[in-house]
């Protein structure tokens, strides 16, 4: 099938004024404004009343989390107590309530514009184990892209970690359970809609063995690498007191510096650090709504940038975000790093949009996604301006995220309509928000 989608108002693409056309799920030809395609199309969009994006690509999220959003155990605090209040009630969690989770967190993102979207689960009590088994299925079901995660923990509160005893795992059962989903889910070729990355959670949970095992067995499959760094500076301090070593120095020994390698949050890398991440070609996944919630401190994104480190966007979860809308994220990134900057100038929104679909595809080790040109996946997010608040807005692109954009109105994946008129055809979304709001009470 070759679908033209003609004529947008604004797409963020050069010399695509009159639109894009696919074939068979994959981007073949920009239209020139005023042309037409060079070749007959079998089915055409009108999108004079849509702006065109790339889908947004979400770098960060644990999907679990939006079973307890705004939890009055965890509002206003830190990370370090934060996480203490909200691990005993993650650790009854079911496989029917993750279930339910997953499918929320990917709807959520879906209709506001996400197209590929990396999860980091990483908390397995008994009876979880097939958890990235679910994620997948969910995923498969929307026809959503993502990388799934297969994160760890297994450095409890009696060996000197945060977490409780029920939340982890051994090494062994680890590595064995990462090794058949690699097997089972893990597709690297071009176009692919199921990754899985691997994930050991953070410095203050896991053990340097895991991560350095995690990464050879990463490298076998040519899979990802995924963990929290550099986020608090309870965690440089906890680094210093157990180690002796600042986060990034422990990163290295493990062998984790090397492309396909991201990190959630890096706030607090020196400017020698960020160096050596670009020159490592780490990425970063920036989490602002997270950062601010959590008061974490500022990413130092202008000088990781500058440092060729790729930078993507995440929502990070939801219960320190409390949402899982991309979209919106782009407007919180914008308006934290001016205010960290202290320059209107030093953050654009056109930043913020290249850091949500371009820079996060580079976090995700992905060439195919990201951009509207010949040879990349047919993955778009149509946005309509018809609502009050862009009423007077004279730069489309910049109004979505100026204006406050939230919600698409079309999203195609891989060709494919996903989001038809602001909906998810066939899924019944005030079901949804019912059984996702019985399953989230047995975690008051």
């Amino acid at each position: 099938m070759r679908l033209w989608i003609r004529n947008p108002l604004a797409i963020l693409a050069e010399n695509a004024g009159g639109g894009v056309v696919i074939e068979d799920g994959v981007i073949v030809e920009l239209v020139t404004l005023g042309g037409f395609p060079s070749l007959p199309v079998t089915e055409s969009f009108d999108a004079s009343d849509h702006v065109v994006l790339p889908g947004l690509v979400n770098t960060h999220h644990h999907f679990y989390q939006t079973l307890t959003r705004a939890h009055p155990a965890a509002i206003d605090r830190e990370l370090f107590p934060w996480l203490k209040a909200l691990y005993p009630l993650w650790a009854r969690l079911r496989p029917e309530d993750l279930r339910i989770a997953v499918r929320a967190a990917l709807v959520e993102l879906l209709l506001s514009g996400c197209t590929t979207v990396a999860d980091h689960h990483y908390l397995y009590p008994e009876g979880l184990e097939n958890a990235v088994d679910i994620a997948v299925e969910e995923a498969r079901a929307l026809g959503i892209r993502v990388t799934i995660s297969r994160g760890s923990m297994n450095l409890s509160q009696k060996d000197g970690g945060l977490p409780p005893d029920e939340v982890v795992q051994d090494e062994e059962t680890i590595l064995v359970d990462s090794e058949r989903v690699l097997k089972l889910f893990h597709d690297p070729s071009p176009g692919s809609m199921v990754q899985i990355a691997l994930a050991p959670c953070s410095p203050f949970s896991v053990t340097p063995s895991l991560m350095a095992k995690s990464a050879e067995l990463a490298a076998r499959f040519d899979a990802p690498l995924h963990t929290h760094l550099a986020e608090t500076e309870d965690e440089d301090a906890y680094c210093q007191d157990v180690y002796g070593k600042r986060p990034l120095d422990l990163l290295e020994e493990a062998g984790w510096m090397r492309p396909k390698t991201w990190l959630a949050h890096g706030i607090h890398f020196s400017c020698e650090e960020c160096e050596r991440l670009g020159k490592a070609g780490v990425g970063v996944c920036h989490c602002p709504t997270s950062n601010g919630v959590l008061a974490s401190g500022f990413c130092k994104t202008r000088e990781l940038e500058a440092a060729g480190a790729p930078l993507g966007l995440g929502v990070d979860g939801s219960a320190s975000n409390d949402g899982s809308n991309l979209m919106e994220e782009l407007r919180h990134a914008l308006l934290l790093n001016r205010l960290h900057y202290k320059s209107a100038s030093a953050v654009t929104a056109r930043d913020t949009i290249r850091w949500a679909t371009e820079g996060s595809a580079r976090c995700l080790g992905r060439e195919d996604i990201g951009r509207i040109a010949p040879g990349m996946q047919g993955d778009l997010a149509l946005y309509k301006l018809d609502e009050l608040r862009f009423s007077g807005a004279h730069d489309p692109i910049a109004a979505l995220v100026l204006c406050g954009a939230s919600r698409a109105d079309r999203v195609l994946v891989g060709g494919r309509w996903r989001v038809i008129d602001g909906e998810i055809p066939g899924l019944d979304l005030t079901g949804l928000r019912r059984s996702h709001g019985l399953a989230s009470r047995r975690y008051a």
